[in-house]
């Protein structure tokens, strides 16, 4: 990948490459953004290009304002396996950082870079930091290791420390919406499903049906996504503890992943069900999350009055309650869909 990839980013891309072309780069920054994935992958982009080692693509003045995509380095770090560029994400069934987990980090980005010209930490979901981690985290911000940089991730960075926020570079990349890109197609289907009649317990069946065949196929993404960091894959052959311990690691990764996705996917039905309470009241078009399923919403919206409306979206807000606890998960959606006034 390159800058030119990050249409919907130009204004944040513009300042990360004046800062390179400058040889200005700061040592913390803070990227935030609806697309968890979009973030991912512009500070692999940033770490790609302050460690390439092809001179013909460094400014006069400064690191290369581009990568080249070919040397050592670049591969590498776009493979995910260079020893200076380091990746912490939550490794917990409740997506929760550890303050054990930052201070491995921190241990390994003081150590004197092995060939890289700076050492590079990439905090994923920076806003899954509880209070300990989050104040070990903010010891190094205050005094960062000579040669380091400091990537923390976000896409809600309301619920960072402030203390935390006012040390980093703060940059945002909106791409498109990640909610409509990724779940436009069973959200359509859920939509024209509900618009139509008959409207039997067989038809909530089928409504279930489409949530949890959506829910299915993110448990895939995200087991394959967590395999894919492994370092498992990196090292056939093991002793059984190690390899034991990376198969556990694995597992409770792939379930935060999972219940980010889930969340992310819940997410995206409450809010073509607010566009639906919209209607309902009587709000303009224009406010509408999911323009393109007006007339479906229209249609369900006509059934129903507003306190009917509000009332299914709190249903759904305490269906996702329900699943942070060990609730049976299908069982939690069943009740709540089986619920809803439409």
């Amino acid at each position: 990948m390159s800058w030119d990839d990050y249409p919907d980013a130009r204004h944040s891309v513009a300042l990360l490459r004046r800062s390179l072309e400058r040889g200005r780069v700061g040592h913390a920054y803070l990227f935030s953004g609806e697309d968890p994935e979009l973030l991912e992958a512009v500070a692999r982009e940033l770490a790609t290009t302050v460690n390439c080692t092809d001179a013909a693509a460094h400014a006069p003045a400064g690191f290369p304002v581009s990568a080249c995509g070919r040397c050592s380095s670049c591969r590498r770090i776009q493979a995910g396996v260079h020893p200076d560029v380091h990746w912490l994400r939550a490794e917990s069934k409740m997506r929760i950082i550890r303050v054990e987990q930052v201070r491995d980090l921190m241990h390994a980005v003081q150590l004197k870079a092995t060939e890289a010209r700076r050492k590079v930490a990439i905090l994923v979901g920076a806003d899954c930091l509880n209070p300990q981690a989050a104040n070990a985290f903010l010891k190094t911000l205050e005094e960062p290791p000579a040669g380091s940089l400091l990537i923390l991730l976000s896409t809600e960075p309301g619920r960072l420390l402030e203390t935390l926020l006012s040390r980093c570079l703060r940059l945002a990349f909106p791409g498109p919406s990640a909610l409509h890109r990724l779940e436009s197609e069973w959200i359509r289907d859920f939509a024209r499903q509900l618009a139509h009649p008959p409207r039997s317990l067989l038809a909530r069946y089928r409504l279930l049906g489409i949530l949890l065949q959506r829910l299915a196929a993110l448990r895939t993404v995200a087991e394959e996504a967590v395999a894919a960091r492994s370092p498992a894959r990196q090292h056939e052959e093991v002793e059984r503890d190690l390899a034991e311990q990376w198969e556990n690691e694995a597992k409770a990764a792939a379930e935060g992943e999972y219940r980010r996705r889930r969340g992310e996917a819940l997410q995206a039905l409450q809010s073509w069900w607010r566009d639906v309470w919209m209607i309902t009241v009587g709000q303009p078009s224009s406010l509408l999350d999911w323009p393109d399923l007006e007339a479906e919403s229209r249609t369900v919206a006509a059934r129903l009055d507003p306190d009917r409306a509000e009332s299914n979206l709190r249903l759904l807000e305490e269906a996702q309650s329900h699943l942070h606890t060990n609730v049976q998960e299908s069982l939690a959606l069943e009740v709540a869909l089986l619920r809803l006034s439409c």
